[in-house]
């Protein structure tokens, strides 16, 4: 199916304002989909969204607001890895999820280290916000680097970052193939969505 509703699960504010911003994207510029919506985010702290009481919770706010809004759709959940392994945690959380709501289309994606680590894995293409000279040398695995919010913070070219005002606007600047190519947790959310755009999710 090339249209596709999408309810996000997400713990800052950054990622309420840019959520949207950046599944669009994905799903018209890299994926050929015709046209994705993006309801309001249920939004939480991370340190009870990893527990299973606070994303029950949450999953049972998020699929009946999918549902009232003409169709099951895709309940994404999205948080930062942290100090924790994605291979690890996204899994666990997955499994958390469909225990609690089986009945739901769910996907869990860790982003590693963390939201801002992808905008590191597309550092050219936001010149504009970061301080990237000619001859600056883009980390080719970021995530492996650890570099994520405060590498950011370091290159940012304002007077200071901010999550809720330079996030969405550098999330609608990144390259986003570019991204995918070096960032595996950033390809992992790209992979999820084209399994929905080729009716294979389960």
């Amino acid at each position: 199916m090339s249209r596709l509703r999408v309810l996000p699960i997400v713990e800052g504010h950054g990622e309420d304002s840019s959520i949207r911003i950046l599944l669009q994207r994905i799903w018209t510029e890299l994926l050929d989909g015709e046209y994705l919506e993006v309801l309001k985010p249920i939004r939480g702290k991370r340190h009870k969204l990893v527990k299973a009481s606070e994303l029950s919770r949450a999953l049972n706010l998020a699929v009946p607001k999918l549902r009232a809004a003409g169709s099951q759709g895709l309940v994404l959940v999205l948080l930062d890895a942290d100090d924790d392994l994605p291979c690890i945690l996204g899994p666990s959380l997955l499994a958390l999820a469909r225990e609690a709501r089986a009945d739901a289309d769910i996907s869990c994606v860790i982003a590693n280290v963390d939201y801002e680590t992808w905008f590191v894995a597309a550092a050219e293409s936001l010149s504009e916000f970061l301080d990237v000279a000619n001859d600056f040398a883009a980390s080719k695995d970021p995530e492996r680097a650890r570099q994520g919010k405060g590498w950011i913070k370091q290159k940012f070219r304002g007077i200071k970052y901010s999550e809720t005002i330079d996030q969405p606007a550098m999330t609608q600047a990144m390259d986003l193939a570019l991204c995918r190519q070096r960032s595996p947790s950033f390809d992992k959310l790209c992979r999820e969505l084209g399994r929905r755009l080729q009716g294979t999710a389960g």
